[in-house]
This record gives C-alpha cells, structure tokens and sequence, in this order.
C-alpha cells in the first residue's frame, strides 16, 4: 500500500459464540499490520487498562457530546455505562493508509454501515446451529432458558446476513483468519480503489 492510499474499514460480526474474538485473536498474530479499533466507555479504568489502548475512557458528559455531534459510529449503553466506537480514531487510521478491524455485534455493525458504507462488512457463521449450541452449552455461564434466547437471537441475526458483503464458516480459526486476509487482499485491488490511485498519480503529474 502507498502512502497516498487510503485505509479500508473491515466489519466484523456475527452471532454470539461464533467466535469472533477468537478470529481476532489470531488475527493479531497472522495480520500485525491490521489496526484493531479502540472502543470508547463510560465505565471506570481497570487495573493495568490503559487509556487509547484498551479503551477511550470518557466521562458521561464527554461521551454525551460526542453522539451529539455525530461523532459515534454506533453506540448502546449497558449496564449504566456508555460503549460505542469513536469516528475519528477509525477516520485517522483509515486516512493515514492503515486498515482497522471493528469486531462489533450485529445491531452495531448495522448501524456503522448506516454511517460508513464503504466499508468492509464480513458476516461470521458458525459451521452448524449445533454447534453454535455446543460452543455456547461450553462455557459454562449459561442458562438452560438464556442458552434458547441466544439461540432464538442468532437465527435472527442470520437473516440480516444479506446487509453484509462477505461470509464466512469459522469451522477452524486459521481457515477464518485465511479467508479474511483474502478478502482484504481482493478489496484493495478492487477497480474503484484502483481508479482512485491513478487519478492522484494523475494528478500529480498535472
């Protein structure tokens, strides 16, 4: 990539206990020139958390401001608190010719596309219903009742697949992570991005 070119945005979600971030996890070690996006929150610090690494922390007042000036690409508030991910930084990345990872739920990667169409959007599958189950039933944390409500919302979730640009079966993680880098390779020599470098080149020129 040249200095001139821009960043891509790559979306990333799926239902939960698809594994997204597992496939990010290695993601990190199979594609180190991928910038992860950093979330913003109201909640308070963590031992050992750091500022603009694990989070941008904000006050309410700060993150209010924020989604009044339309600054959020997509933001819910839990449990109290405020998380949402910050435009400028995914802007910054993508302008200084870095591509940036958002991996998000569904309903917010939904509404960044709203705001950021351009982006890359890549729909996580699991290999079968069963074994979305299995992989949920596997932690341990579940319910007999919350493990059906996931269930219900994952098929949900599924149907929206439509609004996304690529999908992919995570039935192994470095398969995942090999299909991902392929798509980011392809789009990067897409014909729009292409066109965009030589009518700088152009440009310069003239």
């Amino acid at each position: 990539m040249t200095s001139k070119e821009k960043g891509i945005l790559i979306v990333l979600s799926g239902p939960s206990g698809v594994g997204k971030g597992t496939v990010c996890k290695a993601l990190r070690q199979c594609a180190p020139e991928l910038i992860y996006s950093v979330s913003a929150t109201t909640r308070e610090p963590r031992q050992g958390e750091v500022d603009g690494v694990n989070y941008f922390f904000k006050t309410r007042e700060q993150f209010q401001k924020l989604i009044e000036e339309d600054q959020m690409l997509e933001w819910a508030e839990y449990v109290g608190n405020y998380y949402g991910t910050p435009r400028k930084f995914v802007e910054d990345t993508l302008n200084a010719g870095n591509d940036i990872i958002l991996e998000i739920e569904v309903q917010g990667a939904l509404k960044v596309k709203q705001k950021f169409p351009e982006g890359v959007f890549i729909f996580l599958l699991p290999p079968s219903m069963d074994e979305l189950e299995n992989r949920i039933v596997g932690r341990g944390t579940e319910s007999e009742e919350s493990i059906r409500n996931r269930m219900s919302v994952a098929m949900d979730e599924i149907r929206l697949m439509e609004h996304y640009d690529y999908a992919i079966v995570n039935d192994r993680v470095e398969n995942a992570c090999s299909r991902i880098q392929s798509i980011i390779v392809s789009e990067h020599c897409r014909k729009e991005r292409v066109v965009n470098k030589i009518k700088q080149w152009m440009a310069e020129v003239n």
